[in-house]
């Protein structure tokens, strides 16, 4: 399973520094994608910690999109890899959250990771270093995991490959292509390619 390999691997490690951490899952440090460079002296850790332009613009046109059709009343929209604590054992990161405003309320807002769960959580591309993993173990954990927490629906955005996970428990999951039209929440849709079209950007 993906959790044993990484700990072996980690645990091997010794000495990484705890800024290479990206998430904890299952007890288990899973380090930023890069790392190992850093380690090696081939890169700075700020490198690595970045996102790419395609993938910030993505990020930017979703959440825009979000702020202007939902409900502020409603909803709460927090995004920059927001730290969601599921337990002692797990803190994992959202690249986009939307949290319904009765749950995440004032008294829940605080300079720790945020400790209820988001009703929709959106992810552009996979931030860590899966090591000899298959990249389908380490998202599945990861869904299923904030499914079990309570998050409605989790969707992956996937840039090399132009497709959209759009995973709901209890629900088959579903790859589309990035040129249809992805229900987020309510009536907001998003269409990514028909967006980088009209920015005048061709992948």
């Amino acid at each position: 399973m993906l959790a044993t390999k990484i700990q072996k691997s980690s645990a091997a490690s010794g000495k990484i520094p705890e800024n290479l951490i990206y998430e904890i899952m299952d007890g288990i440090p899973l380090y930023v994608k890069g790392y190992k460079d850093v380690l090696a002296k081939k890169k700075k850790i700020e490198d690595i910690m970045g996102t790419s332009g395609l993938q910030s613009l993505i990020i930017s046109y979703i959440v825009r999109e979000l702020f202007l059709s939902l409900d502020p009343d409603k909803y709460e929209i927090l995004f920059n890899e927001l730290g969601i604590h599921l337990d002692k054992n797990d803190n994992l990161a959202g690249d986009i959250n939307i949290f319904e405003a009765s749950i995440l309320t004032a008294d829940k807002i605080d300079k720790h990771y945020v400790k209820v769960a988001p009703k929709v959580v959106l992810e552009i591309d996979i931030k860590i270093d899966v090591e000899n993993q298959k990249d389908l173990d380490y998202i599945n954990r990861k869904t299923e995991k904030l499914h079990d927490f309570g998050v409605e629906k989790v969707i992956w955005i996937f840039t090399e490959m132009k497709t959209v996970l759009v995973a709901m428990p209890n629900q088959p999951w579903q790859f589309v292509r990035w040129h249809n039209d992805i229900n987020i929440l309510d009536s907001t849709n998003i269409n990514i390619m028909s967006y980088l079209k009209q920015k005048g950007i061709e992948l």
